[in-house]
């Protein structure tokens, strides 16, 4: 099994209460089935829409991050997989998907350190 990241992007930010919790509901779902069945390595944390942003040789620091609401990361998730087609299947499960957002899969590379 090798590792793989899913880094969620993008959500619909007007959902309603009610549209939020059974969105929650979806998402517990879709991590019990894939850690049900092994898949699961650590399952991550949402990311809040705030912080800093640190850049160049001069390392200046900026309010951010600001992009596209669809391209901003909201979440990550690292995951087994056999290979990186299997983590593409298992990515599609994803509830972010429903609400026009992505996931983008990537491989993790590991170091010996």
């Amino acid at each position: 099994m090798s590792e793989f990241t899913f880094l969620f992007r993008g959500s619909d930010g007007s959902a309603s209460p009610e549209q939020m919790q059974q969105t929650m509901k979806k998402w517990l779902a879709w991590f019990k089935e894939l850690g049900d069945k092994g898949h699961i390595k650590y399952p991550g944390h949402p990311l809040q829409r705030t912080g800093k942003v640190v850049s160049g040789i001069q390392k200046v620091v900026h309010d951010g991050p600001y992009a596209e609401a669809k391209d901003v990361v909201n979440g990550f998730t690292l995951i087994n997989a056999k290979d990186l087609s299997q983590a593409v299947e298992l990515s599609k499960g994803c509830p972010i998907l429903e609400a026009g957002g992505s996931v983008e899969v990537r491989p993790v590379q590991i170091m010996d350190m």
